[in-house]
């Protein structure tokens, strides 16, 4: 277990947060964490969606149980958080 800065761009936000996340989440709770900071805030609840986490520029999102130090990802890295329908 290790504190894991990442930058959070999440869907429809216009501020990137930066994020510290434990090396031993989830990619759902990586996906909630940024969440916190931003829907309810400057983005709208979708309720039916799922948020989906990926490496910036891809097009695949992280399998949501997938552990972050599994990931790949460095330290300080910016991820995209974004909606997913049900």
């Amino acid at each position: 277990m290790a504190l894991f800065p990442l930058v959070s761009n999440f869907q429809e936000d216009f501020v990137l947060q930066l994020l510290a996340v434990d090396s031993e989440n989830t990619m759902n709770e990586v996906a909630a964490a940024a969440a916190h900071h931003s829907v309810g805030r400057r983005v709208a609840a979708r309720p039916g969606h799922i948020m989906r986490v990926r490496r910036q520029g891809s097009e695949n999102p992280f399998p949501r149980e997938m552990k972050l130090h599994d990931t790949g990802l460095k330290p300080m890295e910016c991820i995209e958080v974004v909606w997913e329908a049900l």
